[in-house]
């Protein structure tokens, strides 16, 4: 399709727990496709969102949403119903990705290196740990960080964790734990059928939790990382690689932790984020920078592959 100019419909806001994320995400790419020229309905996702994207008839939907229900295929099935294009994945791959299980179930039989894990009733970890400590425990379908907690011998959730602790046990019946994996945090954004580039996320305090990633000052992004060239290019051709199993469209993230005691065997994969962030503080668009594509660009391009 031509390069417009196009009718685009931002789908923001929601109820999730990433409401504040998903409205500066979508406000940014709004204001990025109003500065090229594009006509821009602004629609906060509430009951009546398919009544509104009825009556604004968009060329496309650019889904700004992050959680539940923009990134776990329900949005995705919505808006195939309405017969609608939008950006980012499509159902099938919205479910698989959210689902962390599902993702190692599609991921490491094909070779992509993610750590072992198990899912444990919350309940049970008022009784006993269910690995050894230090270990990981997060929901098994949310994004950005959400409701995770790496427990340690000096934690202060108690031995074996304290029912009053406060953490996902209070708020999620299931969880799932993995082996806790030390060394560096990193990621990789996928645009379309490139990986463009590995940034390593310093955190001042704690780890890269959700208030680390979208409250200014707290981590420092180095980009690009400052790791060997075979480490770089091993954890990119695997973002890529993961991005093409899953059937990813638009950005997609990739989030690795790696042991630099251990060269490209401590390399795991986390998780595969198909709503990357595109907020001022997000890594999709800083990654863009640094291969020389400014924001309004990029939002231009995963809106063309939605259209083409």
């Amino acid at each position: 399709m031509s390069r417009g100019p196009w009718h685009v419909a931002v789908l923001m806001g929601g109820w999730s727990a990433e409401r504040e994320v998903s409205l500066m995400s979508g406000n940014g790419v709004a204001d990025a496709l109003e500065s090229r020229g594009h006509k821009v309905t602004r629609i906060d996702m509430d009951r009546d969102v398919a009544l509104r994207l009825a009556e604004a008839k968009p060329d496309v939907v650019f889904n700004a949403l992050h959680g539940v229900p923009g990134e776990d295929g329900t949005v995705q099935g919505m808006l195939d119903l309405m017969g609608l294009k939008y950006t980012h994945s499509g159902l099938v791959t919205s479910v698989i990705a959210i689902d962390k299980e599902l993702t190692k179930q599609a991921l490491v039989p094909h070779g992509i290196p993610m750590p072992t894990g198990t899912m444990v009733d919350s309940e049970s970890l008022f009784t006993i740990d269910p690995l050894p400590r230090p270990y990981v425990l997060k929901p098994v379908n949310e994004g950005s960080s959400v409701g995770v907690a790496i427990v340690k011998d000096d934690s202060n959730y108690g031995n074996p964790i304290a029912r009053e602790a406060v953490g996902p046990w209070q708020e999620f019946d299931r969880l799932l734990a993995e082996p806790f994996i030390k060394g560096r945090e990193l990621t990789v954004a996928v645009l379309g059928d490139t990986a463009l580039a590995v940034t390593e996320l310093r955190v001042k305090s704690g780890f890269y939790d959700y208030d680390a990633k979208y409250t200014d000052g707290l981590t420092e992004h180095v980009c690009p990382a400052d790791v060997p060239d075979d480490v770089a290019q091993r954890m990119k051709d695997l973002a890529l690689q993961s991005h093409r199993l899953l059937g990813c469209k638009g950005a997609s993230r990739s989030d690795f932790r790696w042991d630099d005691e251990h060269g490209l065997a401590g390399i795991f994969l986390l998780e595969v984020n198909t709503q990357p962030g595109m907020t001022p503080l997000s890594l999709v668009p800083e990654q863009g920078r640094a291969v020389g594509m400014d924001y309004a660009e990029l939002v231009e391009r995963i809106v063309g592959e939605a259209l083409s």
